[in-house]
């Protein structure tokens, strides 16, 4: 069962927005933890409460690992399992959303030419779902920036010459890199992918404004800095910026202190100024959307969320919608949106 303290079960008689537009979720996990229990049941659960989800990009949390065999191969593990899960999931037995459609695994990038090995390995199992590697790279002088990670990233890790060493091999493999970081590590991933152009590189999370403990005064001179940062990560035509994790305890919105249910009209509000930044300064054709869930689920349901994001986008062309729930991400992961879609309606 889920942990109590998300909201994930929250506001799903909200009546769904735009029920018919395909979303293609691009970041969310599965895994089991320590009084948090978050699985595929659990996910399709979400989606069947009506927002039409036709395929995910499933993304690593150095769950499943393999208990035995080199280190270096041993988050495999998590591959297989999401493999896994997309083979039930296409089988159609189990609705229409086709889970891990797209894969994003975890290896340690400090370990430069190494990392061969790994990519080769997960490509031969995952074939055309395996597309990139997360490795979480978060750094902050405040300690409870990194308090809540299951595992605590390595101290400057993006500019560890193995991860240099581990990254041009991404590139030569078509392989995307997701840099999970705070906004004042922007300039850093901006660095990287002026270095490497060829490489496309997605910003998790809009760069996470951490802004936890704040006050009004200093919340606005962290949005003016994360939003100079991010306008300057867009100049770089190979970045991407992933539009989720809203829902964490980074940017201390405060939802998840709420006891009332909190609806998608009061995150919409207060998502905007982010959302709304991003597409200006990124353009939707390297915008997408995600529900980060079950993480998001410390702030809010899964149809409030979903909704809340649509709100926001309203003031969008129909283009520009399409590309934001599920244009760009079938172009940068690589999937075949008009299976999915069919897959959708054939379930239906």
């Amino acid at each position: 069962m889920s942990a109590d303290f998300l909201k994930r079960n929250e506001g799903m008689d909200e009546v769904i927005l735009d029920p018919d537009m395909p979303i293609i979720d691009t970041h969310h996990h599965l895994f089991i933890r320590p009084g948090l229990r978050y699985l595929l049941d659990d996910y399709l659960a979400d989606t069947a409460a009506g927002h039409r989800v036709v395929g995910t990009v499933y993304v690593e949390t150095q769950a499943m690992a393999r208990r035995d065999g080199p280190a270096m191969l041993r988050p495999l593990g998590e591959i297989e399992y999401a493999l896994g899960v997309g083979a039930m999931c296409r089988s159609g037995t189990y609705g229409a959303t086709r889970v891990a459609e797209g894969i994003i695994g975890y290896s340690d990038m400090r370990a430069g030419d190494a990392i061969a090995e790994f990519l080769d390995a997960a490509s031969a199992i995952a074939g055309d779902r395996f597309r990139g590697i997360r490795q979480i790279a978060m750094a902050h002088s405040d300690p409870r920036a990194l308090q809540m990670l299951a595992h605590r990233p390595p101290a400057d890790l993006l500019t560890h010459p193995g991860f240099l060493a581990a990254f041009r091999h991404l590139g030569l493999r078509g392989l995307v890199f997701e840099a999970a970081i705070l906004h004042e590590q922007l300039p850093e991933v901006t660095a990287l992918a002026a270095a490497h152009p060829d490489t496309t590189i997605v910003v998790n999370h809009l760069g996470l404004a951490f802004a936890m403990g704040a006050n009004a005064a200093e919340r606005t001179d962290i949005f003016h800095t994360w939003r100079s940062n991010l306008a300057a990560a867009s100049r770089q035509p190979n970045l991407v910026c992933k539009i989720g994790g809203l829902g964490t305890l980074y940017w201390g919105f405060g939802f998840d202190r709420r006891a009332d249910p909190v609806s998608s009209v009061e995150l919409a509000e207060v998502w905007k100024p982010y959302v709304e930044s991003a597409i200006e300064l990124f353009g939707a054709e390297r915008c997408m959307t995600a529900s980060n869930f079950p993480n998001d689920g410390r702030s809010c349901g899964f149809v409030p969320l979903w909704n809340a994001l649509k709100r926001i986008a309203q003031g969008c062309s129909r283009d520009e919608r399409l590309a934001l729930f599920h244009g760009t991400a079938a172009r940068v992961y690589r999937l075949d949106l008009a299976a999915l879609v069919g897959a959708g309606q054939a379930a239906a």
